[in-house]
């Protein structure tokens, strides 16, 4: 604790072992282009982030991939509702199927959830975008911990 202000100094992991940071941030790049050699568009990728960040309230994470979708073409209406996303029909089966996977990798619901959910996936995405899509949903579930337990700014 800082005695002039009384409070607690924030140790960012990123800074602290830049390192690790680096490889963590290799991962993330291998991960997308995963993705896209599995024909993942950028901006479900971006919905997953997204989500996955609403669900785990990580703000730094939440403000960086609004921008990244929308620059990846995605709308401001359907970032506005995704948290409500089973409550529209403004998301393709392919997206719906993303996530609820990116979901249920984020909550680790009880087995016979989490494997309805994997087998709606792997229906719908085939199992090369699957595993796409979960290294997405694990790595921003990642870089949200990373952010949260540093306490970044959204600035």
């Amino acid at each position: 604790m800082s005695e002039a202000t009384g409070r607690r100094r924030h140790v960012f992991l990123d800074k602290a072992q830049p390192a690790t940071y680096r490889a963590a941030a290799g991962l993330a790049e291998e991960v997308g282009a995963a993705a896209q050699a599995a024909g993942v568009d950028r901006r479900l990728v971006e919905l997953v982030n997204m989500r996955v960040s609403q669900v785990n309230g990580c703000a730094y994470c939440l403000d960086l991939h609004r921008k990244r979708a929308i620059e990846a073409g995605e709308s401001d209406r359907r970032l506005a509702v995704l948290s409500a996303w089973e409550d529209t029909d403004l998301f393709s089966e392919q997206e719906q199927a993303a996530l609820q996977l990116a979901e249920s990798i984020t909550r680790l619901p009880e087995e016979a959830e989490r494997r309805y959910a994997e087998d709606e996936a792997r229906a719908v995405l085939g199992d090369e975008a699957f595993a796409a899509v979960a290294w997405v949903a694990v790595t921003m579930n990642a870089f949200n911990r990373i952010s949260i337990t540093s306490h970044h700014p959204v600035r």
